[in-house]
């Protein structure tokens, strides 16, 4: 199945469970857009980081595509079958992943049938908690040997922009605290040779965090690899 069927699929299956609550992807998806940026609210953990980070990716996505992008983050419980219908979804956090069984359920069942998850460790640290806790739910669910290195030729390095080195490393990886890392890969899940979840410990959220008004001061826009993440997650 491909990623567009299972959402339009998914859209229809619950759609008349809760249209008439006027759920946030119901309200992007009647609007016309292509993307909506999800962020899922999980009880374990803290779920809230990164704040600006979303209007960061939004904008980024408006200035470099032609894709019709819902300017607002949409923050939907991973428990509510509502996070079924988005075409994306981020998952970020330092602390405990622990997820519920209506948690654990809708997350398995969305990967499964086409959706794609983008995960970032805020700790930037391999061993510590958010790491060791959200792969063993990876484990649990998907298998020991699910979560694997992506080679750096994977198609989501070209996806739009080309980062021929793989994964672009971020400012946090080297600031003495963390596991002091510069990570050069990140990890996936694939389901059917599609992506379904993409993870890392590079801390991308943090380093996306700040007022996108401020991007132009940088030499280089670093929210260029967002862009590449996103477009795989529609397309692929």
């Amino acid at each position: 199945m491909t990623r567009a069927r299972f959402l339009r699929l998914g859209l229809g299956a619950i759609a008349g469970a809760w249209l008439g609550a006027r759920a946030p992807a119901a309200r992007a998806s009647a609007a016309g857009y292509d993307f909506w940026f999800t962020r899922l609210k999980y009880d374990s953990g803290d779920w809230d980081v990164d704040e600006r980070m979303p209007s960061n990716v939004i904008t980024a996505l408006i200035d470099y595509t032609g894709l019709r992008v819902d300017p607002e983050e949409h923050v939907v419980e991973l428990a509510d079958p509502k996070m079924l219908s988005a075409p994306f979804c981020y998952l970020a956090g330092h602390k405990l992943v622990e997820f519920n069984p209506a948690e654990r359920r809708n997350f398995e069942r969305y990967v499964r049938n086409g959706g794609f998850v983008f995960v970032d460790d805020c700790n930037h640290d391999i061993d510590g908690l958010f790491a060791k806790s959200f792969e063993a739910q990876m484990a649990a669910i998907f298998g020991p040997r699910a979560l694997a290195r992506l080679p750096n030729d994977h198609p989501i390095y070209s996806s739009f922009f080309r980062f021929p080195d793989g994964p672009p490393a971020t400012s946090y990886e080297l600031n003495g605290w963390g596991d002091d890392l510069v990570h050069d890969y990140l990890k996936g899940i694939s389901i059917d040779g599609r992506l379904g979840v993409l993870y890392s410990n590079k801390d991308y959220g943090c380093e996306w965090d700040y007022d996108w008004r401020n991007k132009r001061f940088l030499a280089e826009d670093n929210t260029k690899f967002a862009v590449n993440i996103v477009v795989y997650a529609l397309t692929a």
